[in-house]
């Protein structure tokens, strides 16, 4: 590979995918070690911690843009995560970035294309399936307003706090990662050093001592 040059790009979702292998240490080593292993730079690293069906890829577009800038190569830790996401492929395939996974470095944009293909059918079958179930309710008599739709508000609340949970729990390790080894303790510090280090809120915004204490509140 002609261009020596790398900016990484890392996503972290769910704790589950933080216990599989697949959490932000697991995907900074595999990056440091396939590219220590040719000898190439590692000039920036982009965090995106995401929750839900969220689109917005802040440090993403942000990653992309340094590329251009530095005339350097996206550097992924698992394509397998990453060629599945929709959204990802688009901001990919729009750029006209080059690009690498660590895990399977001969892979291309052929291969990525497949994969997202694949991943948007699954996604028009569960909601095809989705929608064929709820006319089957309604075909036996179910009522799909009233009690229904409170039940759909509590459940919809709850997920909004499942997913501020899922959230914290993944900016966390971050921040104890920063503390040991900054010996940085505010919160206006932590804030910095978040933002610094690429790491967008819940909301994609910029980090703030009340935000990190929010976060800091759902341990």
């Amino acid at each position: 590979m002609a261009n020596k040059r790398f900016i990484a790009y890392y996503r972290v979702s769910t704790q589950r995918q933080s216990r599989s292998g697949l959490g932000l240490d697991a995907q900074q080593q595999a990056v440091l070690d396939y590219l220590g292993g040719n000898g190439w730079e590692l000039i920036a690293e982009h965090t995106e911690v995401e929750s839900g069906k969220k689109t917005t890829r802040p440090e993403l577009d942000a990653a992309l843009r340094a590329c251009k800038k530095h005339k350097a190569t996206l550097v992924i830790a698992k394509l397998d995560r990453l060629a599945r996401n929709v959204a990802f492929i688009a901001r990919l395939m729009e750029s006209g970035i080059d690009f690498v996974a660590a895990d399977l470095p001969e892979a291309n944009k052929l291969t990525i294309h497949i994969m997202a293909a694949m991943a948007e059918y699954e996604r028009d079958a569960i909601s095809a399936r989705t929608k064929a179930a709820l006319a089957a309710a309604k075909a036996r008599g179910v009522k799909l307003g009233g009690p229904l739709i409170r039940e759909v508000s509590a459940f919809g609340r709850q997920a909004q706090v499942d997913r501020a949970d899922r959230f914290a729990g993944n900016v966390r390790p971050i921040i104890v990662d920063i503390q040991k080894r900054t010996g940085i303790t505010s919160l206006a510090g932590i804030a910095a050093a978040l933002n610094a280090q690429g790491v967008s809120t819940a909301r994609g915004g910029r980090w703030g001592a009340q935000t990190v204490k929010n976060v800091l509140a759902r341990g």
